[in-house]
């Protein structure tokens, strides 16, 4: 077996060096032309191979789904999703969307292809990890043809001398701009005597770690700053050879020289002093930075992308001397996802590419990501907070037998912040941990000891009092009674045996009889065949669970009649989910009907032997239903201290 393995080892090793083999490639600048001619694409510029690296992977409408949440959120809004952050990011298509158009625009030289690309947005909401992806992007990209021994990788096409490049253009079919490093012109001039037809050309691979194309520039010490971070400097020790404008004294290792071909990183750009932000800007606008000492203007081709939070954005905006940069920068906000499904995927996604092994008991990641996305929302007088949660889901939200008519687009014009602050992904997360930390024993976390964990974590957080006290009463007030609903629906699920095929049959009964009371039939009895009168009892039995009562219940029948029929007809499948305020009044049914003796099964001490096959049925179907034993322990004792007191 570990010789076995040991042959796969030697195998894997060696089909990875021969691939990186095959990505060699070495050979004179007229071999490049020759290249360029057959496939123009690989001198393309930075802002372009971006754009082609994030469209590669292909893009959609994001109303090409099945998914009737996403339908109804977005309605007939145009947005595009591209696979390329498909996986890592959720809940932001509108700021990747930005991104990308970003990148399309400067692709095509426009006015952006000179601006920095600024993302802005609270911590922990994902600018640093879009850069990243960037970066990684490039990583797995095609290498780049570049000068060899080029300090800054350029393109071999600055060799060409400018008399001659309108012709190469026509020939070649590129557009060529730029002019060789201090670096390059002596080498050309020195070691080939000016022909540049025998100029040596490599290809070289992206990487973020031996800094080829990525360069990242950390915010500096105020006190201490010193550009040659950016653009490099000269080595002293090489003055005692060479003569101070003799270029071999360069060492061009700054940011903006690594970044060259590909993207450079400003963290926390605000943090830097206006020096550096000049540097910045002139990299972008100009497409040149100063070389060190007495050498003159270096050519940078890069991506610059630069992030911070709000509070400094909002201070250095604030100074009016600083508007020559701002006009130069394109904001793109990234606020923290508001929808709840795609905040539960996100949890997902950490856990799994975590260590955490511990069983997640169902509605427990649920319950974080409700507290998370509702301390993000700003309050409205058209809906209380928990209704928008669900509005923004793209949920269908039923009062008074009534689906809710909010109109979602009018509640975000309303909150043009919203998103820009609460609580981090990174707080819940450690919620998460402290719950498990905290249950050691069971290896479990579930909704009741992650919601103690967040109560704790907000009691003990430096947060403002007015804060604190919103988020506790989330906690304490608004996901408790939430939960209490999800677990009632839990139990009654496991207690009613074919909880599904009960729920049917009321669905398809109500629909039996609200068809003949509205068409003013008979309703014919499925086993007998006997035609009956509509059962108007029954009919309200349903009807009243969501508080529809007297002259109101024909209105709700016509409705769901009409609806149904409406669904049918589009070829839509019907069940008892299709129309939410039926859904809602048919379970609330459900849970009526088992309500007395699930009390009585769950807090009862001694149980007879039916009741104790119920019981031990129940638990069954819990575990069934995603619980290990210890939570199904920890969820009954909660329900009965909790849920139907006497």
């Amino acid at each position: 077996m570990q010789q076995a393995d040991k042959a796969t080892f030697e195998r894997m090793i060696r089909e990875d060096r021969a691939a990186r083999e095959d990505h060699r490639w070495s050979g004179t600048f007229l071999d490049y032309l020759e290249l360029v001619r057959e496939d123009p694409s690989i001198a393309k510029l930075a802002h372009a191979r971006l754009y082609d690296m994030v469209s590669a992977p292909g893009s959609g409408d994001i109303l090409e789904t099945d998914d009737p949440k996403v339908k109804r959120l977005f309605g007939d809004e145009p947005l595009r999703v591209y696979n390329f952050f498909a996986e890592e990011f959720f809940g932001i298509e509108k700021t990747i969307a930005q991104i990308v158009r970003y990148l399309h625009s400067a692709a095509l030289k426009g006015e952006e292809s000179r601006q920095v690309l600024y993302l802005m947005g609270p911590v922990g909401s994902g600018k640093s990890s879009l850069v990243e992806r960037l970066q990684r992007g490039l990583e797995q990209a095609d290498p780049v043809y570049a000068i060899e021994g080029c300090p800054m990788n350029e393109e071999p096409l600055h060799l060409l001398p400018r008399h001659l490049r309108k012709e190469f253009e026509k020939m070649l079919g590129v557009h060529i701009e730029g002019d060789l490093c201090p670096m390059c012109r002596y080498r050309l001039k020195e070691e080939f005597d000016t022909r540049y037809e025998e100029v040596p050309v490599v290809r070289r691979s992206f990487s973020k770690r031996n800094r080829v194309g990525i360069g990242v520039v950390p915010p500096v010490d105020p006190n201490n700053q010193d550009t040659s971070v950016l653009i490099g400097s000269e080595d002293i020790s090489k003055l005692d050879r060479y003569s101070e404008g003799d270029p071999r004294v360069l060492d061009m290792n700054g940011a903006l020289n690594v970044a060259n071909r590909g993207v450079a990183e400003f963290i926390e750009v605000f943090k830097n002093e206006t020096e550096y932000l000049h540097a910045m800007i002139t990299a972008t606008q100009e497409k040149v930075i100063p070389a060190p000492g007495r050498h003159g203007m270096v050519y940078v081709d890069s991506v610059i992308v630069a992030h911070s939070n709000e509070a400094e954005w909002l201070k250095f905006k604030a100074d009016h001397t600083n508007e020559a940069i701002l006009d130069r920068i394109v904001v793109i906000k990234v606020p923290y996802n508001l929808r709840l499904s795609e905040e539960v995927r996100i949890y997902e996604k950490i856990i799994d590419h975590s260590d955490f092994h511990a069983h997640v008991a169902p509605h427990t990641l649920e319950v974080a990501s409700m507290f998370a996305i509702l301390s993000r929302l700003e309050p409205n007088a058209k809906c209380d907070l928990m209704t928008k949660l669900r509005l923004y889901n793209g949920e269908e939200v039923v009062e008074k037998g009534r689906t809710k008519k909010i109109d979602v687009r009018e509640l975000r014009e309303d909150a043009k912040r919203e998103g820009m602050g609460g609580i981090s992904t990174r707080f819940t997360m450690k919620a998460l941990d402290n719950a498990l930390s905290d249950n050691t024993e069971g290896n479990c976390i579930n909704p009741i000891n992650v919601r103690e964990a967040l109560i704790n974590m907000v009691k003990e957080a430096d947060l403002p009092d007015d804060t604190r006290k919103r988020y506790l009463e989330i906690l304490q007030d608004t996901l408790h009674k939430e939960y209490l609903d999800v677990l009632e629906r839990e139990i009654t699920k496991a207690f009613v045996y074919s909880y599904q095929e009960q729920a049917e049959s009321l669905f398809q009964n109500y629909l039996d009889h609200a068809e003949a009371f509205v068409n003013k039939t008979k309703v014919r009895d499925r086993n007998t065949n006997e035609e009956l009168q509509p059962d108007d009892a029954f009919l309200k039995s349903i009807e009243e669970q969501i508080a529809i009562i007297g002259s109101a219940a024909e209105g709700f029948r016509q409705e769901v009649i009409a609806y149904l029929w409406s669904a049918s007809r589009r070829g839509t499948s019907i069940s008892y989910k299709s129309y939410e305020p039926l859904r809602e009044a048919i379970e609330k049914r459900l849970i009526t009907s088992v309500r007395d003796i699930s009390r009585i099964i769950t807090k009862a001490r001694t149980r007879d032997a039916e009741q104790n096959e119920k019981y031990n049925a129940m638990v069954e179907n819990l575990i069934e239903n995603g619980y290990c034993p210890h939570c199904v322990d920890v969820v009954l004792k909660y329900a009965a201290n909790n849920l139907w007191k006497d």
